[in-house]
């Protein structure tokens, strides 16, 4: 999370937020939270376990080039 709350930080295309999975466990279901952490980003990738900042980078990066839904 910290990592991503930095990219948040130096980018205005980037936001982050952290969510307990114990306290929102609607959200928690909807992503298919089974282990944590998991960082999902634009609800096209997600990472399970701590990641390091080039893995959060790259899947960024493949969910902004992904085609937006209709």
């Amino acid at each position: 999370m910290r990592t991503a709350q930095q990219m948040a930080m130096a980018s205005d295309l980037v936001t982050a937020d952290c969510v307990s999975a114990q306290e929102f466990p609607d959200l928690a279901r909807r992503f298919h939270v089974s282990a944590v952490p998991k960082t999902v980003v634009n609800d096209a990738e997600d990472l399970i376990g701590a990641q390091p900042e080039a893995a959060l980078l790259a899947a960024i990066l493949r969910a902004g080039s992904a085609p937006s839904a209709p």
